[in-house]
């Protein structure tokens, strides 16, 4: 229900092309300063090493950072003099995308009588407390289940950052649409959408 993904032990910073450029010629300094700093909050994270991917550097590390860690790689970098803090943006952390299936969700609503649209789905995913926090990374995609049924099969793409549990707890997790009981289920990858994102922070 997932598909393959930059590793979550990652952080991720855009610069200006001369700001990686100062910044890759001190590679090593900065793993030491960076580790410093972390060691300095009591953290278990340890940066192991930093590489260039699409002229972002990417800082590798031993486990998934939390908010803290990424204030002190974050507040490092800006101290450090060889960048130039107003061309660098916010760090980012890589993000998982999950596939998911609603089943038993009315094909024509009982209200209005005509077919349910994605934009409908979106609306109803909104006003579900159990998809609060979750961003779609498509619009939904409805099919009919048989020509004579009025049960609709919907798929939904959803990124999540980092922590993989909190879209697997819908599964099999169920909520009204309508008078009707939809039942939530992990799906296949779904071709032509990206697979891909880095979350922003």
């Amino acid at each position: 229900m997932t598909t393959k993904r930059s590793s979550c032990k990652q952080v991720i910073i855009p610069m200006s092309l001369d700001n990686t450029n100062n910044f890759v010629k001190e590679f090593s300094i900065h793993i030491t300063n960076i580790n410093k700093a972390l060691k300095n909050i009591r953290s278990d994270i340890m940066a192991d090493f930093i590489q260039v991917e699409n002229n972002d550097i990417v800082i590798s590390t031993n486990k998934v950072t939390n908010p803290l860690d990424l204030q002190t790689i974050k507040n490092y970098i800006k101290s450090a003099c060889s960048i130039g803090v107003n061309q660098m943006k916010s760090l980012r952390l890589p993000q998982l995308k999950f596939y998911l299936k609603l089943i038993s969700i009315p094909y024509l609503s009982e209200k209005t009588n005509s077919c349910i649209t994605s934009d409908e789905v979106d609306n109803i995913l909104k006003n579900t407390h159990i998809f609060n926090n979750m961003v779609l990374a498509s619009k939904p995609r409805v099919i009919k289940i048989s020509p004579k049924s009025n049960i609709a099969i919907i798929w939904i793409d959803i990124w999540n950052a980092q922590s993989s549990m909190k879209v697997k707890s819908l599964i099999n997790r169920r909520f009204n649409v309508e008078s009707f009981i939809a039942t939530i289920y992990g799906a296949k990858m779904n071709p032509g959408v990206s697979q891909c994102k880095n979350y922003w922070k």
